[in-house]
Parts: C-alpha cells; sequence; structure tokens
C-alpha cells in the first residue's frame, strides 16, 4: 500500500509540474493589459510616429520595418470580375480594419506601326512592290511594331490595314518607263557607277522617292510632249556619255 502512495503522489506531482509549466506558458502569451499612463504616452507618440513615416530621411525598408512592427496580418481578396479588392489587416493589439478597394481597370497598351513609315509606306507602294518597300524600310533601320524586321508579309498586312492600294507597274508612269540604275546602265551600255556620275552631275535626271530607295530614271518612250519639270530622257544622256 505505501508503494501505491508513492506512485500516486509521484504521478500527481509531475502532472503538477506540467501545469505549472503550461500556465508560465500561457500567461508569457496572454497580452498584457497596459496601464493609463502607458496608454497615454503611446497616444502622444502618434504625431511622432507620423513625422518619422513621412521623414526625407526614412527609407522604404524603414517603413516596411515599421509596418511589421504594428501589423500582424494582412489579408487580400480580389474580385477581378468587379475590378474589386477587400483588405482585412489585423493590428498587433487585435484590432481588425476592413477596406474596399476599387482595382485600375489597366488596358493592354496599343501595339501601332510608327506614323511616319505609315506615311513613307503611302508614297512607296505607289512605286515599288512590297519586297522592295520591306528593303527600303530595313535599310533604314526600321521595324515593326513588334520590333522586327521588314518582309514582304509584313508590308503587305500594313498596306491592307491602312487602305494603301499596291503597286500597279502598268499604271506607274505615263511618261514613259521608269528604271533603275541597273536596268538604265543595260540600256545606255554603260556601268552602273556611270550612271551614278550621271545622275550628280545632273546630265540625267531621275527621282529617289525616300533615302535608300532605288533610283526611277526616265528612259525615252513616251508619246506626248514632256512638259516643264518632268524627268528628262535618258536618252538624251547618250551624247555626253560618248563625249566623255
Amino acid at each position: 500500500m505505501a508503494r501505491g502512495l508513492e506512485r500516486d503522489w509521484e504521478a500527481r506531482l509531475r502532472a503538477f509540474e506540467t501545469a505549472k509549466i503550461e500556465l508560465e506558458r500561457r500567461e508569457k502569451e496572454r497580452p498584457r493589459v497596459i496601464s493609463q499612463p502607458e496608454r497615454d504616452r503611446l497616444l502622444a507618440r502618434g504625431p511622432d510616429l507620423a513625422a518619422v513615416w513621412n521623414a526625407p530621411t526614412t527609407t522604404p525598408r524603414d517603413r516596411k520595418e515599421l509596418l511589421r512592427t504594428l501589423i500582424e496580418e494582412v489579408t487580400i481578396k480580389v474580385d477581378r470580375d468587379t475590378a474589386a479588392a477587400h483588405l482585412a489587416l489585423r493590428w498587433k493589439g487585435g484590432a481588425l480594419n476592413e477596406i474596399d478597394l476599387a482595382l485600375p481597370r489597366s488596358r493592354p497598351a496599343t501595339v501601332r506601326t510608327d506614323e511616319d513609315t505609315i506615311a513613307l509606306l503611302h508614297r512607296l507602294a505607289a512605286h515599288y512592290p512590297d519586297g522592295v518597300i520591306a528593303g527600303i524600310l530595313n535599310r533604314q533601320e526600321r521595324a515593326t511594331a513588334y520590333g522586327h524586321r521588314f518582309t514582304a508579309g509584313p508590308v503587305g498586312n500594313l498596306r491592307r490595314h491602312w487602305g494603301i492600294p499596291c503597286f500597279e507597274p502598268t499604271a506607274c508612269a505615263p511618261e514613259g518607263e521608269l528604271l533603275t540604275i541597273k536596268k538604265a546602265a543595260v540600256v545606255l551600255g554603260v556601268a552602273p557607277s556611270t550612271i551614278h556620275r550621271l545622275l550628280n552631275d545632273g546630265i540625267i535626271a531621275g527621282e529617289q522617292p525616300t533615302p535608300a530607295a532605288p533610283w526611277r530614271i526616265a528612259v525615252n518612250g513616251s508619246r506626248k510632249k514632256p512638259e516643264p519639270k518632268k524627268l528628262p530622257v535618258i536618252a538624251a544622256a547618250t551624247t555626253a556619255i560618248h563625249a566623255r
């Protein structure tokens, strides 16, 4: 019987020690009720906290540390359909604030080709096919709306989107056929460099709608009398070529 009483007594002592430890743990976790003087001091420091928050010397990292000191938990619920968010702020002292916010309705940025490139396309489409126009735009270091190099496909898509007529070879030169420098050199039986020199010297005339575009040189073939300010015919340069 004595041994049984001893075992019961030891068991009860262990249970008492366990309960004592648990009570101490709960006492530590339970929020302490501050006294009125302490409460008054905390309220008086409110303006100081606002001054610290708005001070130019306070970094974003410092503000985050302040928030961590004051806020226990933040819960955010977003409703995409109504473009709204519900915030629940739980403070260290147990207070709870709930805030409803309207989210900005973001619109995807409009991707458009540069307006100057569109204006240039209007001019070039009357004289060149889409493949040639793509080469001109690339030599001028222009790019598509997505930053890619031009090819005939994107040029055609861009032209159709803006309602720009395509190149019509039969209707492009009522005053006669317009040739590139290479073709004009073949007609005159000279080197392309000679055609370049004749253009630079003003012996023959040509037009270049934009830098890096192929030259357009008129050859004799029109039955109409040339009007003033029209492109002089290239055949008139033959004499000047042989004179040199």
